[in-house]
């Protein structure tokens, strides 16, 4: 039997592999995991995306099963007890802003009725759907991540760089970025 063709990055670790053939690039319309996905992608910053998926269930856990709801009401308690927590990043930076962007997040969930309608809108609801030959091809920010980084940002959002809303767009399926060979671009594309 052969063996199915990936993106490179998702190398052989079983956690990627996962994430890569199930979850990245699949577009994702629930406001939970919309908020789930922005809260773990800021958290990477300056780690590897591995790290994060190996601390997903713990803060999965901590962030109250990432209800923005919830998160947005966190206080100064909360945020020492998540500081305490072996289990995620313990950076009071990035803890404090999930709980920012939690409250901002349902800011637009309240103009926009979701956070799905307002991110989406960005596409017309549409996937992009790039035709990259391999994984050195794929940029790390486009036009489109600049022009919602600067609107995050001009709401309140932190840890909202273009680098980082592009690698969130990819993470949601905003934007298709399985290289041409990989199973799951085919998969995505119903070939």
């Amino acid at each position: 039997m052969e063996e199915k063709r990936r993106c490179t990055w998702a190398g052989d670790d079983p956690m990627y592999v996962d994430y890569h053939d199930n979850e990245w690039g699949r577009p994702t319309h629930d406001d939970r995991e919309l908020f789930e996905l922005l809260v773990l992608e800021g958290a990477q910053a300056g780690l590897s995306w591995l790290t994060i998926l190996k601390k997903r269930e713990a803060y999965r856990e901590a962030f109250d099963g990432f209800d923005p709801g919830a998160v947005a009401c966190y206080g100064e308690a909360k945020v020492e007890e998540l500081m305490a927590n072996e289990g995620i990043v313990r950076n009071r930076l990035k803890i404090n802003a999930a709980i920012t962007n939690a409250k901002l997040f349902l800011d637009v969930v309240d103009e926009f009725g979701s956070f799905d309608a307002f991110i989406w809108g960005y596409v017309d609801g549409e996937p992009i759907v790039n035709r990259w030959k391999a994984q050195e091809d794929v940029p790390a920010t486009t036009p489109l991540s600049d022009r919602i980084s600067k609107d995050l940002k001009k709401r309140g959002f932190k840890f909202v760089g273009s680098t980082i809303v592009y690698a969130y767009l990819q993470s949601i399926g905003m934007v298709n970025d399985h290289v041409a060979d990989c199973f799951v671009r085919q998969e995505l594309l119903g070939r």
